[in-house]
Order: structure tokens, then sequence, then C-alpha cells
């Protein structure tokens, strides 16, 4: 199968050399150039492993690493930078990294640790791209979406929210994030996009079953959970 990775690095010469070397390997590779950058792509793509710079404009690649973490706990993630203490990388592995590798570097040797990585994770790579929760069934990979036997359509921002729900794991996720990660834009506070897109998912994933998944926390967002957990 192909790996898709996501470098973030903000030095524009190591980018560009790195992702070149990585092509050549036989990887597809995302470039952000900041923390901002980062996070939109990896909301929008499904990566098998992430390079992340600690020194990046906006969010640091620690930040990144907690955040990733939270929203996809098995990815390999790699930090790469100019800081080789132990007390660094000891900071770097309580955030959630894999793997630390100090400028400069050869490239040989960081793409013998990613594939290290990426073997370890090609055997499940089937199970991590699909979420389960309850009879709810979604593939990550070609987006499709179940409920028991039933095949489920949703258009692509439907799809973007109920993604953006599961992946949460259970935690109520805010309007706020919602906006930013499935319409790219912060909503004025009088509108109700949101809430009519809740209620479209709503309609197609609980309207017709016994057990609801889709839920609302007041004041803190709307959830993903089988309804006894």
């Amino acid at each position: 199968m192909e790996f898709k990775i996501l470098l973030v690095e903000d030095e524009k010469k190591i980018a560009d050399s790195l992702k070149l070397f990585l092509i050549s390997k036989g990887y597809e590779v995302d470039i952000a150039y900041d923390g901002l950058m980062a996070e939109k792509l990896f909301t929008e793509n499904n990566y098998s492993l992430c390079l992340f710079d600690i020194n990046i404009p906006y969010k640091s690649g620690l930040e990144l690493c907690k955040e990733l973490r939270m929203m996809k706990s098995d990815i390999p993630i790699i930090i790469i930078t100019a800081f080789g203490e132990l007390d660094d990388k000891l900071v770097a592995f309580g955030f959630g990294a894999d793997d630390y590798i100090v400028k400069p570097f050869h490239f040989d040797e960081l793409y013998a640790r990613i594939k290290v990585f990426l073997k370890r994770t090609d055997v499940n790579t089937l199970f991590d791209e699909i979420i389960k929760i309850g009879d709810l069934t979604i593939n990550l990979n070609d987006k499709s979406v179940t409920r028991g036997e039933t095949k489920i359509s949703l258009s692509t921002k439907e799809y973007k929210l109920l993604e953006l729900l599961a992946k949460a794991n259970g935690k109520p996720i805010h309007k706020k994030i919602i906006s930013e990660k499935v319409w790219d834009i912060n909503f004025d506070t009088g509108t109700n996009t949101i809430e009519v897109y809740i209620n479209f998912l709503r309609n197609k994933i609980d309207k017709n079953f016994d057990s609801k998944l889709i839920h609302t926390k007041p004041g803190f967002g709307y959830f993903l959970k089988v309804e006894d957990e």
C-alpha cells in the first residue's frame, strides 16, 4: 500500500529537499510550513506517519503532537529538531512523540526510522482506518458509512462533521472547533448552520435506529457515543 507522510517544517529548503527524498523512496508527502497549516492538513487527510519540527510558527510541534494524540492515538510521530538535550527529548516523549531525531541528520537515518514504524503499522492498517461506534462503521479509506447493514449516504460536509465527532472518542466538540475544522471559518454566533447539519446527521444516523449516537452537551458541544455507555 502507499504510505502518506505529513512533514511539518518551516525551513522551506529543508522541507522541500526532504520531501523529494521521501518521494524517491515511494512515499506520498504533504508539507506544512506552520502549525495551523499542519492542523488543517491532518484533520482533512489520513496520514501513515508525521514528522514534526518543534519550533514552527503559530503552533509548536509539541502542541501539534498533543493535539494529534487526542485525535488519533496510534499514528507514529517523529520529532525533528535542533534541540538535542535529554530533557528536550523527555518533554517530546511526554507529549506523545514516538521518536526524536536531532538536526543535522542524514536522510538515510531518518528513512530507516520511518521504515521501522511503518512496518509495525502496516499489518494493522485496515483496522486503523475503520472507526466503529456501536453498530456505526466509518471507513476512512473510501469515506463510506454504515449502521448495521444499512448504508448511509452523506454529503461531504456531513461526512467531515461525522468523522470529526467520531475521532473525538466521545468527547464533546464545541461549535467553534466544528466551524474551524469542517468549514474552515469562524461562524457568527447567531448562525444555526452547525445545528442544521447536526440535524441532517441525526436524521440519517439516528432517526431509524433504537440507539441514538449523536448527543448534545449544553455549553460544551456535540459528541458521538453509544447511549448506554
